[in-house]
Parts: C-alpha cells; structure tokens; sequence
C-alpha cells in the first residue's frame, strides 16, 4: 500500500442461518453508490447473491470473480487455511476493491475472525469498519434465537472443521458483544408492542453506543451501514464474547503470537523449504510467509506455508542496492509457540 494510502475498510455481517444477512448484503449491493465491493460469503446454503447482483453495485464494476465464497467450515475455525489466504489475494489484486462484505457462517464466533484482521499482511492494508449483526425480529417474538434452530444444529452438524461447542445463546451473546449496528429484520412481521419489547431486551444486552435499526426484508441504505469508522481490530477489549467475559480461553484462536525470524547468508532453496517443512510440521504454526535471498538467484523468492503446504516461488528481481537477506513471518496461537526452536529449525 503506498503510504499516506487510506485502508480498505471491512464490514463483517453477522447472524443465524435464515435471520436475513443475504437479502440485507444484496440491497447494500445493489445500493453501493458506485463504490466496487468484494464479498467473502461463509454461510452455508446462502442463495441469492450471484454476479448479477454484484454489478450492480456500480454500473459494472463488479464482476463475478468480486465473490468469493469460503465453504471449508466456519470462518472463525479456518482463519489461517481460508480467510487469511483470501484476503491477501485479494488486496494483492491489479485493481484491488473500495470496500469488502464479509457474511459470515451463523455458527462463526466474530472476535477470532475481527482478530484475524491484525495478521500482519492484513493489519496494514484493511481495517474493520462495522461489525452488522442481524437479528430474526420474528423468532425472538416467538421465544426463539433463529427461525428455524433446528437447521442451524444440523449446520453444527455439517461443519466438520467447526472447532467449539458454543451453545445457541452463546454465539448470539457474542455477535451482539461485537456489533456496531444491529438490524432487527423481519420488522414487519412482528406487532408494535412485541417489537418494542425485543428491542428493550437488545438494548439491556448491548454495549453503550450501538445502533438498534428495524428492517424490513433486509431494506437499510448503505449509508446506514458502512462508513462507520469503528476500527474494530484496535476495539477487541470492548466487544469481548462469552468466553472471555467468564475467564475462559478455551476457544484458541482469540490471540495469535506473532515473530520474525531472519536468516542474513543466501540459502539454498530445497534446504530451506525443507527446514520450512520440519518447522511447520515439528510446532503449531498456523502460518509462516515471507521472503528469502537463495543462492545463485537473481531473484526474491517468496514463501509461504499454511498447516502442511509449502509453497514458493519467485516474484520480482532484487532492485540494485537492495540487501538480499531472508526474513519469515511466523504467526501462531499466543503461549504456543517456541520461538528459539522455530528459529534454531528455520536458521539451519
């Protein structure tokens, strides 16, 4: 990014399996005011949203490649294999977007994946700009979190990378802890009174400051929802989930740990993605990228390895002057990582 360069900013939409989130991101689309939006959808079974849609998020300037869809498990389950890797694609685009949509699955604890954005190939480049929760006015009229809570455990079910057991009102405790706004859909299915009283019990539950907006059938300006400036990676100690509130840390991806680890001579480069290998696989490194100067090449060569993958290869000439050295970033749960091993295996 070059300097003086503002961030990408982010909105995260959260909520259960059938609250709305769809028809809530396919009106901002199709009310984007030009802007060129991406969107990272992580819900299971979410229809409605296509590239059609997308163009019209400015005369064409979005285009089908613009939506991604990430269907390994929960977002928050799968940040080092999908989210991350994604989103460094993305922001290493020619024509890189003005905004980024990220819907996640209902089953997704927000704060991992809010965590995530402070990766260091991200944290420089996007920042948060709301968290969106959506709510199902006419469930919780009904005494029920989701309109149909059944689907939802069956899409527990169905995720096999899903990684913790949080009950129903746990997860929604934590999407309402994290929201900037959250949208009370469905409206106009429930009766004033009842809407009145869902509304008093949300705001009981929410922090100081955050907007409550009835909606109906996903209906909110853009303007409503992006454009917020929250920079809610910089926010965590406010918005913390269920968990954390109780002094557990038993979900544990909440924290990552991050190190260099530099190498000054030229290496030889099956030496080194052989020790990049041993490293990966010998200690719980969530991901490891970065640059290295190997001997007898005129060129950089990049490295990156997620879980067991090793990957390399070269991406630009060394620019007269430029000292050629290596240096790897590697990023890992915080309290799990033994950096002078990793060091010591990668150094040689």
């Amino acid at each position: 990014m070059a300097i003086g360069q503002a961030k990408i900013p982010a909105t995260v939409v959260t909520g259960f399996l059938g609250a709305g989130k769809t028809t809530v991101i396919r009106n901002l689309l199709e009310n984007a005011g030009g802007r060129r939006i991406a969107l990272i959808v992580n819900e299971f079974g979410s229809v409605g949203v296509d590239g059609e849609v997308l163009k019209g998020c400015g005369d064409a300037l979005c285009g089908e490649d613009d939506l991604i869809e990430l269907a390994n498990g929960c977002i928050c389950c799968t940040v080092a294999d999908d989210f991350v890797p994604t989103m460094t694609a993305l922001l290493e685009r020619e024509t890189p977007p003005d905004h980024i949509v990220i819907e996640t699955s209902g089953l997704a604890l927000p704060q991992p994946l809010v965590h995530a954005f402070n990766w260091p190939e991200i944290r420089s480049r996007v920042t948060v700009d709301g968290i969106v929760a959506v709510v199902d006015g006419a469930a919780l009229a009904d005494g029920h979190l989701a309109f149909d809570e059944a689907a939802v455990e069956a899409q527990r079910a169905e995720d096999e990378a899903l990684d913790h057991e949080s009950p129903l009102e746990e997860l929604f405790e934590d999407q309402l802890n994290c929201a900037d706004i959250v949208l009370v859909n469905k409206a106009d299915l429930v009766a004033d009174a009842a809407l009145e009283s869902i509304e008093a019990g949300l705001k009981a539950r929410v922090r100081d400051g955050v907007t409550l907006v009835r909606s109906r059938q996903g209906a909110v300006p853009a303007s409503v929802l992006i454009g917020l400036g929250a920079a809610v990676e910089a926010d965590m100690a406010a918005r913390k989930s269920h968990h954390e509130m109780e002094g557990h840390e038993d979900h544990d991806h909440d924290d990552f740990a991050t190190f260099v680890v530099e190498i000054d001579a030229e290496t030889d480069r099956e030496a080194l993605l052989d020790r990049v290998a041993r490293a990966v696989s010998d200690h719980p490194i969530l991901r490891l990228k970065g640059f290295a100067a190997v001997a007898g090449a005129d060129a950089r060569l990049v490295v990156q390895a997620v879980g067991p993958r090793v990957n390399a290869y070269f991406d630009r000439p060394w620019k007269p002057g430029e000292t050629r050295r290596s240096s790897l970033v590697v990023i890992g749960e915080t309290g799990h990582l033994d950096a002078d091993g990793i060091a010591r295996t990668l150094q040689g």
